[in-house]
């Protein structure tokens, strides 16, 4: 029988691999503060209100990381974008 391989995608900054859902997260560091966080999640991800920001700040700030956005590729990278351009400090954008 011969050896199958999958193919994964590489992760990376917006722009690599192709389709599919993709995942951006927001990587707690010690520049932000809380407040910014909150309000540029609420600002900038579809959906989020100011609250929804703060209890997602609050787990950025307890477990180190979280998703703030998955969907489709281009929206990923417009938000990935913003989300950068407003300071945040970001993982690479992901497959999901």
């Amino acid at each position: 029988m011969p050896l199958m391989i999958e193919e994964l995608p590489v992760l990376g900054r917006p722009g690599s691999g192709l389709g599919g859902s993709w995942n951006v997260v927001v990587l707690n560091d010690d520049h932000n503060s809380f407040d910014h966080v909150a309000e540029t999640l609420a600002r900038t991800i579809p959906g989020m209100t100011l609250a929804d920001g703060y209890r997602t700040a609050d787990r950025i700030h307890r477990r180190g990381l979280a998703i703030v956005f998955s969907g489709a590729r281009d929206d990923a990278e417009g938000h990935w974008e913003a989300l950068a351009d407003a300071g945040l400090t970001l993982g690479p954008l992901e497959s999901a």
